[in-house]
């Protein structure tokens, strides 16, 4: 696209996959927090990302934000995520003290791995 546009590729952002293997496992899913800061604002800030299953706490993230007032900016996330079974853990998210959004990530049980074709040469 010619011009001064801004473009994100977000190829392999998953909100759900199937766990690598038996359960229980530990995924480390990345989460990906746009942000825009208003022109005028200081464009400095904290973030605080934190997970939780069925209400509780099973990881936290926070870090610093800078953004450019008038521009936007991404940050990555990424938490250690133990299932016990298949299932969802919710991202709060929000900057400083503000509003918290809130985001899913489900794992859902192992693929079966497909059956050989025993017509198959190896």
């Amino acid at each position: 696209m010619p011009g001064p546009s801004t473009r994100i590729d977000l190829t392999g952002i998953q909100f759900s996959a199937p766990a690598p293997g038996p359960l229980p496992v530990t995924v480390e899913p990345h989460l990906v927090v746009i942000v825009r800061c208003a022109a005028g604002e200081s464009g400095q800030a904290a973030l605080e990302v934190v997970y939780q299953r069925d209400g509780e706490q099973v990881a936290r993230n926070v870090q610093p934000l800078q953004v450019e007032p008038g521009k936007f900016n991404y940050r990555l996330v990424r938490a250690e995520l133990t299932f016990d079974e298949p299932g969802t853990v919710e991202a709060h998210c929000r900057i400083d003290l503000g509003p918290v959004t809130v985001v899913p990530y489900t794992l859902l049980p192992p693929v079966d791995p497909v059956p050989a074709d025993p017509e198959e040469d190896p």
